[in-house]
């Protein structure tokens, strides 16, 4: 276990290096940094006189060592748009990005697992039959026709939930949420339920598909020739041995629900991580999109971390394999 562990961190340790080259090259060579802190009217001695004192006329190893070692720190310098710390800048933000992502996976896991097995089940069910016929409108409509859909049914029309914002957030300990007031969490609801809706029926779907394939194998029929009741051989036999692609696809899709919460977050006016970039492309704040694009590899490299090791527990076979070697 410990090898494994070890190799997989030797491999994100590779792919963080090679984001980081990719981030450098993009805070480096997109646009002059020094055109962005200083005015027109800045002397030329000036301007030479700070390219030497942020380290921009050294060699190009040189100066990409400096950037890893600063963004180990935690340093990705200045906001070009707010003359803010980004590393600050992000940390306001994070909080709402990663309390919508987790509220909309917990609702994806939840209810795709429960229609999956559902479906699976009781596959000529008119309960099945309407939830498959739904779950095509939640793979097929656009996140952002999703929500202003939303928005305008519980929103505008019924005026049950709020449109846009987070609502009246607390502070707990360095943590601002809005998880703790009435506001926040019926301002959580409509995003959460629109980035929520893709990853739902995807999981729903691989979750039925492999049921199916699974309750057809013919350690299932030996098990209902033993005698074991349906209970035991739906949920101890066939639904464990779905796990190791659910396990896959939940572990991507948390990934991609906080690195692609942008749309989600546009909509509805949520003052995340994603709504902070797309302000940053805008008018081309450099440093935060280097920062972003680091943030968001990190976020990937410790999932598909997570989900090895998970497969490492789950699937028995791959605990075979290690000892082989």
């Amino acid at each position: 276990m410990t090898a494994f562990v070890i190799r997989r961190l030797l491999q994100s340790i590779i792919v963080m290096l090679a984001v980081s080259l990719v981030a450098f090259l993009v805070f480096r060579y997109v646009g002059d940094p020094i055109d962005s802190m200083v005015g027109q009217d800045t002397r030329l001695a000036d301007r030479e006189a700070m390219r030497e004192r942020l380290g921009l006329n050294d060699p190009f190893y040189i100066q990409f060592a400096t950037f890893v070692g600063n963004a180990i720190q935690g340093n990705f310098g200045i906001s070009y748009r707010l003359q803010e710390p980004v590393t600050r800048l992000i940390m306001e933000r994070l909080p709402a990005t990663i309390e919508l992502a987790f509220a909309s996976a917990t609702i994806a896991l939840v209810f795709g697992l429960f229609f999956g097995v559902y479906t699976a089940l009781k596959p000529k069910s008119p309960v099945t039959s309407v939830v498959m016929t739904l779950s095509l409108a939640g793979v097929s409509l656009p996140t952002f026709l999703i929500g202003i859909g939303l928005i305008y049914i519980f929103a505008v029309e019924l005026g049950w939930l709020p449109s846009f914002g987070r609502g009246t957030t607390v502070m707990v300990g360095g943590w601002r949420t809005g998880l703790l007031t009435e506001s926040g969490l019926r301002s959580l609801i409509l995003p959460a339920i629109t980035l929520s809706l893709f990853q739902l029926t995807l999981i729903m779907r691989l979750v039925r598909a492999e049921m199916l394939e699974v309750l057809r194998a013919d350690y299932i029929r030996f098990a209902k020739a033993r005698g074991l009741s349906n209970r035991a051989i739906n949920f101890g036999h066939a639904l464990k041995n779905t796990l190791v692609p659910v396990i896959t696809i939940t572990g991507l899709q948390l990934g991609s629900v906080i690195a692609f919460a942008i749309v989600t977050e546009t909509v509805f006016q949520w003052p995340g991580v994603g709504s902070l970039f797309i302000q940053s492309v805008q008018v081309v704040d450099v440093p935060v999109m280097a920062a972003y694009l680091m943030f968001i590899a990190f976020v990937f490299v410790v999932i598909n971390l997570i989900v090895d090791i998970l497969y490492y527990t789950v699937d028995p076979r791959l605990r075979v394999g290690t000892g082989k070697r």
